[in-house]
């Protein structure tokens, strides 16, 4: 069978990705609409490069309502001495730039949720044309990939950097540390729920080392979620050899998902009411949550119980919960340092 030749993406950068020094640009993907027959789509970019080094791709807001790494990025892309690095940095601070200016979770444009679009491809909807564009460009070009995340609008988590379990141990070995590297108050061997169409799948098919987090969320940012980022990045970058100096080692307990009995999903609709916090330790068959049905009153709630022990690492956010969503994260402590 012959195989068709993918087309050119049609997003163009501004910036020169083997140019030295500070470049601050878009990537301009067209997108003709009512309000703009020949409009497009600009995705703030900044590339950081000085000298022979590896390279580093930093992205934040891959879902448009978390904000913790855009708030880091957008600094670090405004405050990075070139003269300090070694090699390049680049830093797209709002992935899916439509969702990020909207406040939502996937694209105003085509309700396409970046995170399950990759590889994407380049005669696709917007969000497919932008996963594209990250695989077939941006990628390649990476050392190192750290892709920021947190709860959104709908979860909030303890602050953890991540990374997942590899058919390569070598390559699954220098995620782990550089993991360990970033020093999040939690690191966190992750399990996906479902992993296809996700950036971090694309970046570890490539066999490059992958880190992503998730700090806080329920909406917003704290000045200490926004300052772990930072803090982790700058960790990161000095771990790979781009910023000099060593990680500034911080205490962080190590976590892991062993099981799909890590969640809890919703079976009813009503106001969620948690008996325990982030944090909590939590023993199986302990009540985690009660939902309340909201039609009336004098109706029993419904318990949701853990079904492992551990600690209690994400949470439903707002108080009311839909059937389906999901309700809690357990965690189970394998060391702390």
């Amino acid at each position: 069978m012959l195989k068709t030749a993918l087309r050119p993406s049609p997003i163009t950068p501004s910036v020169d990705f083997y140019g030295k020094g500070v470049q601050h640009g878009h990537l301009r993907l067209p997108y003709s609409r009512d309000d703009s027959a020949w409009g497009s789509v600009m995705i703030p970019i900044c590339v950081i490069a000085n000298g022979e080094g590896p390279t580093a791709l930093l992205t934040g807001a891959n879902h448009g309502d978390e904000y913790e790494g855009p708030a880091a990025l957008f600094e670090l892309a405004q405050t990075l001495d070139p003269a300090e690095v070694k090699g390049r940095i680049i830093i797209v601070p709002a992935l899916n730039y439509p969702a990020f200016r909207a406040g939502t979770r996937t694209s105003p444009i085509d309700r396409g949720n970046l995170n399950r679009s990759f590889p994407g491809r380049p005669d696709g909807t917007v969000t497919e044309k932008i996963a594209d564009y990250v695989t077939r460009h941006l990628i390649p070009l990476a050392d190192i990939v750290l892709d920021f995340h947190s709860g959104g609008r709908t979860l909030d988590f303890l602050p953890y950097a991540a990374a997942h379990e590899l058919p390569d141990k070598t390559q699954e070995s220098r995620c782990f540390d550089a993991v360990a590297a970033f020093a999040a108050p939690y690191s966190m061997k992750m399990l996906e729920i479902d992993a296809v169409g996700m950036l971090d799948t694309t970046v570890e098919e490539m066999g490059k080392v992958f880190v992503t987090t998730e700090l806080g969320g329920a909406g917003t940012a704290s000045a200490k979620s926004i300052d772990i980022a930072r803090r982790g990045t700058i960790n990161l970058l000095r771990h790979a050899g781009i910023l000099a100096g060593s990680p500034v080692a911080a205490p962080s307990r190590w976590l892991d998902m062993p099981s799909s009995d890590c969640f809890t999903f919703a079976e009813d609709d009503g106001l969620v009411a948690f008996v325990r916090d982030l944090g909590d330790a939590v023993t199986v068959g302990e009540t985690i949550a009660r939902v309340y049905p909201i039609g009336k009153t004098g109706l029993a709630p419904v318990d949701y119980r853990a079904s492992m022990s551990g600690l209690l690492a994400a949470r439903h956010v707002p108080g009311l919960i839909k059937a389906g969503d999901c309700l809690s994260v357990i965690a189970t402590v394998t060391e702390n340092t």
